[in-house]
């Protein structure tokens, strides 16, 4: 369990497009075996320590001939940002994914000292 000694707690969330490749023939969308895309996300404000992120599809479009595989996941989370990370495996199709993301945590305050 994270446990959060603030005076302030910050919310960020996000939408974030992490590839389309039906139309321009991607691998993802062609290919086979172990395929990774990763996005990297900024937040506006930074957290005072890294913030704990859940993230989710919003948005999969993928083709039923095969069976669907998905691992997603946040990943190198920092104080000012971590990257998306989408993976697939063996003949799963996926054109386009966009994932949703919200990150929980402490905000700095202007108490706080650094000793």
């Amino acid at each position: 369990m994270k446990q959060l000694n603030a005076r302030q707690i910050g919310i960020a969330q996000g939408d974030e497009e992490i590839f389309s490749e039906f139309q321009s023939g991607g691998d993802m969308w062609t290919g086979s075996g172990d395929r990774e895309r990763r996005k990297k996300v900024r937040f506006d404000t930074p957290f005072s320590s890294p913030p704990s992120v859940q993230v989710t599809l919003s948005l999969w479009d993928v083709d039923t001939t095969a069976f669907v595989r998905a691992d997603l996941h946040a990943d190198k989370i920092t104080r000012d940002g971590f990257e998306l990370v989408f993976k697939t495996w063996a003949d799963t199709r996926i054109a386009r994914v966009r994932m949703a993301w919200m990150a929980i945590g402490a905000l700095p305050h202007d108490d706080d000292w650094d000793v």
